[in-house]
């Protein structure tokens, strides 16, 4: 069975609900997309730190419901997650508000069991993780991830990276800049769109911004409901499917598209054909409210032959 790890930060979520109160959910953009990806049949591992606490309990006891290993997930005394809370108008549209400065995670890449973390990453199929897992790490940690993910390529890791972008995570757009250069350049795959890529390099074209992305595969999602593929075979334009439900919240549509689109390539699927199947999940996300849609609101799951792992007989 292919194996994947995601790396990054889940925090306690606060969304809207009905007459000004909120409910508590969790969430976080790696943690969003490890979620779909068990969803959709791929072993997959959380990568993370959180504190001794109820609701750090909570959250493991949740993924462990949901599929997902957590045996990558370290636990800190006297530590917490963040927080954070979600707002949408009436278009869908969210804003997110965050308290998360001393959170657990952000020591992820600073623990006695760092090494072991980073040195598993060469059993796993491919590692995945965003530009927002990159922002809480700092200049050191970010070092050492980036060095155990070219370690782990040389021995048949896949390293996806998500340009997930917030430009209050970076203290300088300079050093955001240099960063996504370093992790264009050590990808396999990317999963850009042109949301998180223009406040980067204003005014570029679609052209130019995928010109600075030197990933043998690449994923440009467009301000409209499609995107642009650049892969061994080629280039080619995906299209969405019209939705057939309104937009009620937007919040992970774009990790959950990552999730499909991951799956359907470790199933042997081709570049457009797994764009294909993001669409598709992302468009029923964004129907519901919160990053996590229930269970039954899935997608009925597709199902070819898995690629063999190259990890098997590790």
């Amino acid at each position: 069975m292919t194996r994947v790890a995601s790396i990054g930060e889940c925090m306690i979520e606060l969304k809207q609900a009905q007459g000004g109160l909120y409910s508590r959910g969790y969430g976080g953009d790696t943690l969003n997309t490890a979620v779909y990806l068990a969803r959709l049949g791929v072993d997959v591992d959380y990568v993370t730190a959180l504190g001794d606490d109820p609701l750090s309990d909570e959250m493991v006891t949740a993924w462990t419901a949901e599929g997902i290993g957590t045996k990558r997930v370290a636990r800190l005394a006297g530590k917490l997650p963040g927080l954070y809370v979600i707002q949408t108008d009436d278009r869908g549209e969210r804003r997110f508000f965050h308290w998360r400065e001393s959170a657990a995670a952000r020591s992820l890449m600073d623990l006695p069991e760092t090494d072991d973390i980073l040195n598993s990453f060469a059993s796993y199929d491919v590692v995945y993780l965003s530009a927002i897992t990159l922002s809480i790490l700092g200049e050191d940690g970010r070092g050492r991830l980036m060095a155990a993910l070219k370690r782990s390529r040389l021995l048949g890791t896949r390293f996806a990276f998500d340009t997930n972008f917030r430009a209050r995570g970076w203290p300088d757009l300079d050093i955001a800049r240099r960063v996504f250069g370093e992790a264009f350049e050590a990808a396999d795959i990317v999963l850009a769109s042109t949301e998180d890529l223009l406040p980067l390099y204003p005014g570029e074209s679609n052209t130019a911004l995928m010109a600075r992305i030197s990933s043998p595969e690449l994923v440009l999602k467009l301000a409209e409901p499609n995107c642009v593929l650049r892969f061994a075979g080629g280039s080619h334009e995906v299209k969405a499917e019209p939705l057939t439900k309104p937009v009620v919240d937007t919040t992970a549509a774009g990790d959950s598209f990552a999730a499909a689109y991951i799956a359907a390539r470790l199933g042997g699927a081709d570049p457009i054909k797994a764009a294909r199947a993001g669409h598709r999940l992302a468009g029923v996300v964004v129907g519901y409210p919160g990053a996590i849609i229930p269970r039954y609101a899935m997608p009925p799951r597709k199902s070819p032959r898995p690629a063999p792992s190259r990890k098997a007989s590790q």
